[in-house]
């Protein structure tokens, strides 16, 4: 159509929604100037075209239909002929706008494409509904040269020939057009121009019309007003042009595009079933002429007839021609088929005559195998399709079941009266009353060993072992064949319904086989017949067509008996079956994993008695004693003395005039090799007190009471951590002013370790909570040590001159976030390693339930740039005492928000600080922007993905978020590889091991 091919060049982007399309006003006015481009020529006066104005319309309309029809609803039922659907173009197959002009049959409608003119016969699938937005009016419109009519009388072949002339001149050309008047169906009466040419008077030139009479107007009215009597033009301000008329025609080749109309009759193209309708009855009605032509419309219509029974009996033909072609396949594939049956019976035929040759031999080879095969299954698939495995395990499981040993249970009560004899003791705290409950506790122990003994004895007659291989055995042969058990109750119920099924099914079976075997038995017995018959030493006839005859009888019943009972064997088993199967077998396994367990269970007990029979024995033959420990600490008084006594020498020796500097630094020497010696001591005293401790564990919780003088209970409460032997003044510290803003620090080095000692004011009621809390942290470090990520304590101990509390720990310099950051940043790898390191110790804290409350870049230590780890907090101080102390890092608060709101510290308000810290290390130290609740925003700043969902998390989403989850985030979960080595790592640090 004229409108694709015209604005092909038109950019796509102008085919948006049509809302914004302007209609053209329908209401033209006189000697208007309208530019427009022809698109379909009707007769030699009659033409449509559009507006060059609507040129991006035409292609938003094209665009919006490619998208729409293709998955738009074919039409169906009555057609509206005042609707505007959508239409494939049968030559290019694209779609259009169209009305419905006239309904041909039940598959066929005559359509007007309502933006270009021309018809079409289309079928209905053809046709599409399209939306309301394209429901609008058509871009072209139909005009009708001014002045003209085509003159009465005038034969089709010039009928055809002035309508390819008026194509030639206005086909796909700009023309202008000033409008004379509009008819009432909507025709435009125009004058042509095109350039100095007046295509009107062209036309009346070449004689293919004539002047029109005014009079003879039937289908105008006056403007803005409708007369249906006779016909007059409007606004007709001027006369008609008087334009001659002349009768003398040249040749012309059609235009490119699309004319409808009648086709010439020496058309070769006779089966275009395009846009070139051969003359529909509707491109010549009355209203489509002047009323004044003189056009013969007898012989139009006659015309019209011959060509609609032309195509009729076209169409025919070619319906015939189809039938024809589709009888002729049919014939051909038929005698193929015939052909290859033939051949297929021939060779039938062939393996027939071949095999009745070998009919003997081949049905008892195959008889023979089936019987082979038939011993086969008898073997060793009845047992699983019957459930014989199944019996065979419960009957193993009832015959030799096993039972609870009968001094197990009183073993178990005796020791539970023995342990809760051990707890009194352990709560004592009378010398007098802990005596009796020793006493009491020595007899349970005395029953108790006899209970031990006992019940070894017992166990050792049974056979546990051999029991449990059995049914291990026959657990692994059961689940071979049977595969997972599922889930279920025990149930006595499911073990009859398993007996009452399989009592039916060995009955169901146990017939077949006699019928099998009765068959065999016969077959037998024919052969044993009819060996004398074939014996030719044998005098005696022995021929009998009874019995020679009867083979194929025996053959037959023997070899339906045989694939019955093969049908029965190797048949799928019904769903029924299978879950009657399937439930026993749980219940079988279930006694077995029941039984598994008790014997598990007194196979431990047997373990633990033997153990405590040994154990027991050595209790008795050797009592706890405390003398070793008393002697180091004898031994400690000695060397601290000595110790002092080398200090005060010293002092007194640096304070002479004429002190001998030789000397002086011979007694240095002698006072470090005695601080060495205390503290070899002390490490001895521990290693003692942890030997105690463990026998008060187990065997003797008496010793704190029964020694209260060694200081074993202290010990026991501190974690391990508390030591009475250490002392301030033995250590030669130094102090740390730069440190010691809130309270003494000093910095001391022991066995070659740089250590800080850190003092607190105590009184009597804070130095108990002092040991309680230092004593919970010491025990979550101790669990797991190095890879605790906590800062390790070394020793606590309590100063006797002064109400102080000591607490020593590795001193790290200059190993603090502020330092590192201040001096060399991190990058961004060593930052997530070192925080991956606090996380750790986040997590062991909490798992301990031990709120930190203290997170801040002083108290977080980054050891060679890349192990983090959380130091130790103020333990004078609560855990709400220490979080309501306000801490900054940069211009970042790490008070986390229902800390503000005055609610108590928890694990979440550790990880606010902790991913308040991570923010820090990972914008490098930038300005920072809050909201309103004071909660730094994450979106300023360019952050790895991984990097920023987690500190979103920390700092937005805390209420589900802990350390544990923080360890396993993307970000901290890469590929080990080695670090890159930096120049400016600080010195490695040692930790202490203890």
């Amino acid at each position: 159509m004229w409108g694709r091919g015209h604005f092909s060049r038109i950019s796509v982007a102008e085919s948006a929604s049509f809302s914004g399309i302007v209609q053209m006003d329908e209401d033209m006015h006189y000697n208007k100037v309208e530019d427009v481009v022809g698109s379909h020529v009707e007769d030699a006066v009659t033409f449509w075209a559009q507006s060059i104005s609507r040129n991006n319309d035409i292609v938003k309309i094209g665009c919006s239909l490619s998208e729409v029809c293709p998955h738009a609803n074919s039409v169906f039922g009555n057609l509206d002929p005042k609707k505007i659907y959508g239409g494939l173009f049968s030559e290019d197959k694209c779609w259009y706008r169209c009305k419905v002009l006239k309904i041909i049959n039940d598959e066929k409608c005559l359509v007007r494409y309502i933006d270009y003119g021309n018809t079409e016969i289309l079928n209905r699938s053809d046709i599409v509904e399209i939306p309301l937005d394209l429901q609008f009016s058509s871009v072209a419109k139909k005009y009708r040269l001014w002045g003209l009519q085509i003159p009465s009388g005038q034969e089709v072949t010039q009928f055809d020939q002035g309508r390819t002339f008026l194509g030639s001149l206005i086909f796909e050309k700009e023309i202008k057009m000033r409008i004379k008047a509009t008819y009432q169906d909507g025709t435009v009466i125009a004058q042509a121009e095109y350039g100095s040419v007046d295509i009107g008077e062209e036309v009346a030139k070449k004689g293919f019309a004539e002047k029109s009479k005014l009079t003879s107007s039937s289908n105008t009215c006056e403007e803005k007003k409708s007369d249906p009597g006779p016909l007059v033009l409007r606004n007709f301000k001027s006369p008609i042009p008087s334009w001659g008329h002349r009768s003398n025609q040249s040749a012309f080749t059609r235009p490119k595009g699309r004319l409808s109309g009648r086709m010439t009759l020496d058309s070769k193209n006779e089966n275009d079933a395009g846009n070139h309708v051969t003359f529909p009855k509707e491109n010549l009605t009355i209203g489509d002429f002047n009323l004044g032509s003189n056009v013969s419309l007898a012989k139009i219509k006659q015309d019209q007839k011959l060509i609609e029974e032309n195509e009729r009996l076209k169409n025919e033909k070619e319906v015939l021609l189809e039938s024809y072609k589709a009888l002729q396949s049919k014939v051909e594939q038929t005698a193929q088929e015939l052909q290859q049956e033939k051949a297929t019976t021939m060779d039938l035929t062939k393996h027939l005559e071949s095999t009745l040759k070998t009919r003997v031999g081949t049905r008892m080879e195959n008889l023979a195998a089936k019987v082979e095969m038939l011993k086969e299954i008898r073997r060793v698939n009845i047992n699983v399709r019957f459930g014989n495995d199944l019996s065979d395990a419960l009957q193993v499981l009832d015959e030799d079941c096993f039972t609870i040993p009968a001094s197990l249970t009183e073993l178990e009560r005796i020791w539970t009266e023995y342990n809760l004899a051990q707890e009194n003791i352990q709560t004592c705290e009378n010398v007098n009353e802990g005596s009796s409950l020793i006493a009491k506790r020595n007899e349970v122990q005395q029953k108790l060993n006899m209970a031990v003994e006992i019940f070894i004895l017992e166990v050792d007659e049974l056979p546990l072992n051999k029991r449990l291989k059995t049914l291990q055995d026959l657990s692994s042969s059961l689940e071979a064949v049977y595969g997972q058990a599922k889930e279920g109750t025990n149930s006595e119920e499911i073990l009859k319904k398993f007996y009452d099924w399989k009592c039916d099914k060995r009955k169901e079976f146990t017939s077949v086989r006699s019928e099998t075997e009765v068959s065999l038995q016969r077959l037998v017995a024919w052969f044993q017949n009819t060996v004398k018959a074939f014996d030719l030493s044998v005098e005696e006839s022995h021929t009998s067509e009874d019995t020679i005859s009867s083979l194929d009888e025996i053959l037959e019943k023997t070899e339906s008996s045989i694939c019955k009972e093969l049908e029965i064997s190797l048949i799928e088993q019904g769903d029924e079956d299978k879950e009657v199967i399937l439930n026993t077998y749980s219940q079988v396994l279930q006694k077995i994993r029941s039984e598994e367990r008790l014997i598990a269970t007194v196979q431990s007990k047997y373990k633990d008695s033997i153990e405590f029979k040994k154990q027991i024995i050595e209790c008795f033959n050797k009592s706890p004693n405390v003398d070793h420990l008393l002697s180091i600490k004898k031994t400690l008084k000695n060397l601290k003395a000595r110790l002092r006594w080398k200090l005060v020498e010293k002092n007194n020796l640096e304070e002479s005039d004429d002190h001998d500097g030789s000397e002086i630094e011979k007694i240095k020497q002698e006072i470090t090799q005695l601080r060495n010696s205390v503290f070899q001591e002390i490490y001895r005293e521990q290693e003692e007190y942890e030997k105690l401790n463990s026998l008060v564990q187990t065997w003797f919780p008496e010793l704190p009471l029964l020694y209260p003088e060694i200081g074993l209970l202290k010990y026991m409460n501190s974690g391990g951590l508390l030591t009475m032997s250490l002392e301030r003044d033995l250590l030669d510290a130094e102090p740390m002013k730069e440190l010691s803003s809130k309270r003494p620090l000093v910095c001391s080095e022991v066995n070659g370790q740089i250590i800080l000692l850190k003092g607190y004011s105590v009184d009597v009621d804070t130095e108990a909570r002092v040991i309680q809390r230092a004593a919970a942290y010491h025990r979550a470090w101790r669990d797991a040590r190095e890879d605790s990520g906590l800062l390790p304590l070394i020793f606590l101990f309590l100063c006797k001159s002064d109400p102080m509390a000591y607490l020593m720990v590795p001193y790290y310099p200059r190993a603090n976030l502020s330092a590192v950051q201040a001096s060399v940043p991190l990058t961004s790898e060593e930052a997530l390693k070192v925080m991956k390191g606090v996380a750790q110790g986040l997590h062991t804290l909490h798992k301990a339930a031990i709120v930190h409350g203290s997170l801040h870049q002083n108290n977080v230590f980054a050891l060679n740039r890349e192990q983090g780890i959380v130091g130790d907090f103020d333990f004078t101080k609560s855990v709400s005492q220490r979080a309501s102390v306000n801490m900054v890092v940069g211009d970042l608060s790490l008070i986390s928000p229902e800390l503000k709101m005055g609610k108590p510290a928890s694990p979440s308000s550790d990880l606010y600080a902790y991913g308040c810290l991570l923010l820090w290390l990972s914008v490098q130290n930038q300005k920072f922007e809050t909201n309103e609740d004071g909660i730094p925003k994450v979106d300023q700043f360019h952050l790895d993905c991984n990097v920023k969902s987690l500190i979103y998390s920390l700092i937005y989403c805390r209420s589900s978020m802990t350390a544990e989850q923080v360890l396993n985030a993307e970000c901290f979960l890469v590929p080990k590889g080695k670090s890159t080595p930096n120049p400016e790592k600080d010195t490695e640090y040692k930790e202490n091991k203890n």
